[in-house]
C-alpha cells in the first residue's frame, strides 16, 4: 500500500519522506502561489486557477486571497461558496463543503493530525480524517475545525471557536472547545 493510499484510508502514513506526496504538495503550493499573486480584478483567471487547484466545484465560488491548501484534489465545494481572507485547508483527507457556505477571515480546516507518541510523531508520521460541512453554514472568523469533524446543515459557528466534535444540524455553536448553545428552528 502506498503512503497516499494510507493517507486516504485514514491510516498512519509518512507524509514527509514520500516523494509522490511531496511532489503533489509542491505542485499545489505552486498553484496556490499563482492564485494568491493574481490581481483581485482578474476574476476570470482567479476562477480558472481555483478550478485547477480544487478537486470539485459545483457552482459559484469566491475565495479571497490568500488561500492555502496541501493537495487541493481532496476539496469538494458545493454551490454558492464564499470564503474571506486567509483560508487554510489541510486536505490530506476529503474536506467537503455543502451549498451556501460562508466562511469569515482566518479560518482553518485541518484533516491532518499526529500521533501522541513523540517517537512516532518525530518520524514525520501523521493521520488524516475527513471534514464535512453541511449546507447553509456560516463559519465565524478565526474558527479552527479539526480532523474528523462533521458540521450539520443550517449551523452557525461562532468566531474563535475550536471545533473538535460533530455539531448537529440547526445549531449555533461557539467556544473552545466548540459547544452548541442554541438550536435554530
Amino acid at each position: 500500500m502506498t503512503e497516499k493510499e494510507k493517507m486516504l484510508s485514514g491510516m498512519i502514513y509518512d507524509a514527509n519522506n514520500d516523494p509522490a506526496l511531496i511532489a503533489e504538495r509542491l505542485e499545489c503550493k505552486q498553484l496556490c502561489h499563482e492564485y494568491n499573486n493574481l490581481s483581485p480584478k482578474d476574476t476570470m483567471t482567479r476562477n480558472e486557477t481555483l478550478r485547477r487547484i480544487i478537486g470539485k466545484i459545483e457552482g459559484d465560488i469566491l475565495i479571497e486571497q490568500p488561500f492555502i491548501c496541501d493537495y487541493g484534489y481532496n476539496i469538494h465545494i458545493g454551490k454558492n461558496f464564499y470564503s474571506n481572507y486567509n483560508l487554510v485547508i489541510l486536505d490530506e483527507s476529503p474536506v467537503t463543503f455543502g451549498d451556501n457556505v460562508f466562511i469569515a477571515p482566518n479560518c482553518g480546516f485541518y484533516t491532518a493530525g499526529h500521533p501522541l507518541d513523540a517517537s512516532e510523531r518525530n518520524k514525520g508520521l501523521e493521520y488524516a480524517y475527513p471534514i464535512n460541512i453541511g449546507n447553509n453554514v456560516w463559519i465565524g472568523a478565526n474558527v479552527c475545525v479539526l480532523p474528523g469533524v462533521n458540521i450539520g446543515d443550517n449551523c452557525v459557528i461562532g468566531a474563535g471557536s475550536v471545533v473538535v466534535k460533530d455539531i448537529p444540524s440547526s445549531s449555533v455553536a461557539v467556544g473552545n472547545p466548540c459547544k452548541v448553545i442554541k438550536t435554530l428552528k
